[in-house]
C-alpha cells in the first residue's frame, strides 16, 4: 500500500506548519491558556488559512477534501500544540450535518466553511460513561416544533460555540439503541443555559443546560449519524495525538543532548537510549494506527467502528507511554507550567480521555470481534 502523500496534501501541511511557526509559538499559547482557554481567535486565524471548509462541500462553499487532507492539518495542529477546537468545528459538526435536510445544510454549512459559525457536537452527559446510545436529554415535538429539555456535560467550546449539535430521545429507554435524534440548537434560543470553564489542557468548555429549548432535526434516527460524527472525531484525534508525541520525543532528545550529568550529555547513557528507542517504538505504532483510522472513515459502520476502536486503543497505550517516559526522562522541569513539555503531557492526557477512553475501547473492540477473535479463527 502506497504511503506517500500527493503534492497537494504536503502544501497543506507546510501551509499549517509555516502558521504555527510564525503565528502560534508556546508563549502566544500559554498566555491562551492562562487567560481561560478561549482561542475563537485563533480559529478565525485557521479560517483565513481556509481551512475551516476543509470537510465541507464545495456545494455550500468549502473545498470537500477527504480524511487524509484531515489527518495531514490534525498532525501539524497537535505538533503546533494549538488549543483551538478545530477537529470539532471543522470535520465533526460538517460530518453530522451531512445527514440534515438540504435546507438546514444550506442555512449552516455555508457559515461554517466561512469561518462565520463556530457549531459543536454535545453528546456527552453524566451517566452516558462514553455510550453514544446513553441519552437522557428529551426531544418533544409540539405542531411540527420540537424543543429540547436536558443537560449535556464537558461541552468543547462551548460558551464560545455559536450552535449544538445535540443528542436528544425522541422516544424508548435512556439506553435504547432506537428513537435518538440529532438536532441544531442556537446559542441565542431560549432556554439555553451555559456554564463555562478551563480544561486542564488549556482549552474551554462548558455545560449546557437546555430548557424547552427550540431545535432544529437533523435525523430522527441519528444513532448511526452520531457514531459516525464521533470515528470523525477520534480519526482526527489520533492524529493530532501523532504530531504531539512526535514533538514531544523531540523535544526530550533535544533535551537529552543539552542535559549533563557526570560531565556528559545524559544522551550518551545507554540506559535512556534504550528507553527513548521503546518510546520511538510507541510513536510509530500510533502513527501506523493514526493511518489505518483516517483510512478506514470510508468503510461500512460495523468495519469502521472496529477499527477506530482499535486505533482508539492503540493511541490511548502510545499516548500514555510516550507521554510518562518523555517527562519522566526530563525530571523534575517536566512538569513545571513553564516548560512546554509539561503542556504536550497534559493535552495527550486529555485526549486519552476524550470519545471513550482506552478501557471503553478495548471493550468495544473486544464486542466487535466476537465472531473471529481466537487462536482457530
Amino acid at each position: 500500500m502506497d504511503f506517500e502523500f500527493s503534492d497537494e496534501q504536503e502544501q497543506l501541511r507546510d501551509a499549517v506548519q509555516r502558521w504555527v511557526e510564525k503565528g502560534f509559538g508556546f508563549e502566544r499559547r500559554h498566555a491562551l491558556a492562562k487567560a481561560g482557554g478561549k482561542t475563537r481567535e485563533v480559529l478565525g486565524e485557521l479560517n483565513d488559512l481556509g481551512l475551516s471548509g476543509l470537510a465541507v462541500p464545495e456545494a455550500f462553499g468549502g473545498m470537500g477534501f477527504g480524511a487524509i487532507e484531515a489527518m495531514v492539518v490534525m498532525e501539524e495542529l497537535g505538533r503546533g500544540l494549538v488549543n483551538a477546537p478545530y477537529a470539532q468545528a471543522a470535520l465533526v459538526a460538517p460530518t453530522l450535518l451531512s445527514g440534515a435536510p438540504e435546507a438546514l445544510q444550506s442555512e449552516w454549512l455555508p457559515k461554517i466553511a466561512g469561518g462565520e459559525a463556530l457549531v459543536v457536537l454535545a453528546q456527552q452527559e453524566r451517566a452516558s460513561r462514553y455510550r453514544l446510545n446513553q441519552v437522557a436529554t428529551r426531544a418533544k415535538e409540539t405542531s411540527g416544533k420540537w424543543a429540547l429539555h436536558g443537560t449535556k456535560a464537558i461541552v468543547p467550546a462551548g460558551d464560545e460555540a455559536d450552535a449544538f449539535i445535540v443528542s436528544a430521545r425522541i422516544g424508548g429507554a435512556d439506553d435504547a439503541r432506537d428513537g435518538i435524534g440529532l438536532f441544531v440548537v442556537d446559542k441565542a434560543a431560549k432556554g439555553v443555559n451555559l456554564t463555562g470553564y478551563p480544561t486542564q489542557d488549556g482549552g474551554r468548555a462548558a455545560d449546557l443546560v437546555l430548557d424547552a429549548t427550540p431545535a432544529q432535526l437533523i435525523s430522527a434516527d441519528g444513532l448511526d449519524l452520531l457514531e459516525h460524527g464521533v470515528d470523525v472525531g477520534i480519526a482526527a484525534l489520533c492524529a493530532e495525538a501523532v504530531g504531539l508525541m512526535d514533538k514531544m520525543v523531540a523535544i526530550t532528545v533535544d533535551y537529552m543532548h543539552q542535559r549533563k550529568q557526570f560531565g556528559v550529555p545524559i544522551a550518551s547513557f545507554q540506559a535512556l537510549r534504550h528507553r527513548i528507542a521503546d518510546v520511538k517504538m510507541q510513536l510509530e505504532l500510533g502513527r501506523s494506527m493514526s493511518y489505518f483510522a483516517s483510512l478506514k472513515l470510508g468503510e461500512a459502520a460495523p468495519q469502521r467502528r472496529r477499527a477506530l476502536s482499535q486505533a482508539k486503543v492503540q493511541l490511548g497505550n502510545s499516548m500514555r507511554y510516550v507521554g510518562q517516559q518523555c517527562t519522566q526522562i526530563h525530571g523534575g522541569i517536566g512538569v513545571t507550567d513553564e516548560y512546554v513539555s509539561s503542556h504536550y503531557f497534559k493535552r495527550l492526557t486529555v485526549l486519552e480521555l476524550t470519545f471513550g477512553d482506552t478501557l471503553h475501547h478495548l471493550g468495544e473492540a473486544s464486542a466487535r470481534m466476537q465472531d473471529t477473535a481466537g487462536v482457530f479463527a
